[in-house]
């Protein structure tokens, strides 16, 4: 095997956007890809020092839609420009802004699927930014996007995960196995 050091190399990294208001009102979305499940109703996300930081102290309440295939552009396009520099940010994504159903933030309805959510704790705040731990107040997902069952298709989604080794965009296959399941033939 051949040694790389410490890189920031944990895979995959979902491409998440996260949804606030600025001071103004207007919505706002920045794309994260350092974050992941923190428990069953809590997520974590590594956050540095942006206009959505600034936002999430006003307000501890946001959005985390799920970066597609479709929305790549857009989503990569958030990610490299800020608020603060380009006041037409938002327009030029060409997203639907709705209000969110249970916390003062705002819906990308262009996402197949949002969770709504509430900041619990900041850990490790300093200048460079922090670590938000949050509470998953709701899930919404577009219609268009549940299987037979009534539950979410991640495989209609395409969604699109964050390659830190050549710093790409990957889409997310197909299904390979049944979890909880196919181990069993192990035992």
């Amino acid at each position: 095997m051949k040694s790389f050091g410490q890189k920031a190399w944990m895979l995959p990294q979902p491409v998440l956007i996260l949804g606030t208001y600025n001071a103004d009102g207007s919505a706002n979305a920045m794309n994260a890809a350092w974050g992941g499940q923190w428990d069953a109703k809590e997520i974590m996300i590594s956050m540095g020092v942006h206009a959505t930081t600034e936002n999430l102290a006003r307000c501890p309440e946001f959005t985390v839609a799920f970066a597609t295939r479709d929305t790549m552009v857009a989503a990569d396009f958030v990610g490299i420009v800020s608020a603060k520099n380009d006041p037409e940010k938002m327009q030029k994504t060409g997203w639907t802004v709705q209000r969110a159903e249970n916390v003062d933030a705002p819906v990308f309805a262009d996402f197949p699927m949002t969770l709504e959510c509430r900041i619990l704790r900041k850990i490790d705040e300093s200048e460079e930014g922090y670590y938000i731990v949050a509470e998953i107040v709701n899930v919404l997902v577009n219609e268009d996007f549940l299987a037979e069952d009534g539950k979410p298709d991640v495989e209609k989604m395409h969604l699109i995960v964050y390659d830190p080794i050549h710093h790409g965009y990957m889409e997310v296959g197909s299904r390979v196995g049944n979890a909880f399941s196919d181990g069993k033939k192990l035992r």
